[in-house]
């Protein structure tokens, strides 16, 4: 027999919305292939169960709240914030199996994070490092992109900013990214893509952010530095300072950014199905912190960036579809790419059951009579 697979490990936190869209209302949303109904209970703490009456699968996100109980909007089954039944109309004696789902939670960094998988494995620990998105020493802000492909192409093209040169070449992209160096390194669960881009003229977008906070207008040092957690959150590291003003490392030193901007692009892809995703996203940066109409500048100059990237990925799932025995050849560029599906090839490896070892037994050989 065939062994299942799968795009997406399910023993992981995932996105499924920003904090502030769960409100004391039901929220849908589809999280690796299931169907989930969020809400704030009124005590502040969010609930998600499965999407699916116990009784006639009724879609519970079509029912109403009352109080921090469910309603079905088909036949009226109530059901508390853990998925318990707790009434059934026209009867006194509850079915004890009339239960549905209910999903581990977490709210850190300004998203609420859900967990597809075993629940007792659900590890607040594990949910991945975006502190910059609520950090007072940062500010920023961000969105959430339904696209229409696999979420590992969101990846791919994320640890491989060369695209920048070509899609986003009138903002953030010059020949420089396509042509500077870089070192690609990786851990158990991570992997890192390091490029420095010394004494060049910064790009649209950069130019203007250091004129800005600087007043400055000469070559700079541009760095981008990409890690990657897994299975689909990676981090950016990216900004430019004076050229030559000690930003670049050197040995143990490890650079001094204080005549420069530094930002950091946040992006966290959450597998919708096996061809769409929720891409959530934010930018935060470590200068001008109190200009509130700079931060709703960059959220919008950046989601005319990523509408950009949208367009490509989804071009690039479709051509995937039309072609899918097409066989694909790497790049040197793609280091980082291909070690994050590494990465996220062995999570999902490890969710597979173990083949049952088939004993053998030797042949015992017969005695000559």
């Amino acid at each position: 027999m065939k062994t299942p697979t799968t795009a997406f490990p399910l023993n992981a936190w995932y996105a499924a919305a920003y904090d502030v869209e769960v409100r004391h209302a039901l929220l849908p949303r589809t999280i690796c292939n299931q169907k989930v109904v969020l809400f704030r209970r009124t005590d502040g703490h969010v609930a998600a169960l499965e999407d699916a009456c116990w009784h006639r699968l009724m879609p519970l996100s079509l029912g109403r709240l009352e109080g921090d109980e469910l309603v079905c909007g088909y036949h009226g089954l109530v059901y508390n914030s853990q998925g318990r039944c707790t009434h059934m109309p026209s009867q006194e004696t509850l079915n004890p199996s009339a239960c549905v789902r209910s999903f581990p939670v977490v709210e850190k960094h300004r998203f609420v994070w859900i967990w597809p998988g075993d629940p007792a494995r659900a590890d607040p620990a594990l949910v991945p490092d975006m502190h910059w998105n609520d950090d007072p020493a940062w500010a920023g802000d961000g969105k959430m992109i339904r696209v229409n492909c696999d979420y590992r192409l969101v990846v791919d093209n994320l640890m491989d900013l060369t695209h920048e040169t070509f899609v986003h070449g009138s903002s953030i992209g010059n020949r420089e990214v396509a042509e500077a160096p870089f070192v690609a390194t990786h851990g158990d669960r991570s992997a890192t893509v390091t490029r420095w881009m010394e004494s060049i003229d910064a790009p649209p977008f950069w130019g203007n952010q250091i004129r800005h906070a600087r007043g400055y207008t000469g070559k700079v040092d541009r760095w981008q530095i990409i890690r990657f957690e897994g299975p689909c959150t990676v981090n950016i590291d990216v900004g430019v300072a004076e050229a030559g003003s000690g930003a670049v490392p050197s040995g143990s030193n490890p650079g001094d950014r204080s005549k420069g901007v530094n930002g950091y692009v946040l992006n966290t892809i959450t597998p919708e199905t096996d061809k769409t995703c929720l891409y959530f996203w934010a930018f935060a940066r470590n200068y001008c912190l109190g200009e509130q109409r700079l931060t709703h500048e960059l959220r919008e100059g950046v989601s005319g960036i990523f509408r950009e990237d949208e367009i490509v990925l989804e071009a690039q799932q479709k051509a995937i579809d039309e072609h899918p025995d097409h066989q694909f050849y790497n790049l040197n560029i793609d280091a980082g790419s291909m070690w994050a599906r590494r990465l996220i090839d062995r999570m999902i490896e490890k969710e597979r059951p173990a083949r049952a070892a088939i004993p053998i037994h030797p042949v015992e050989e017969k005695q000559a009579a």
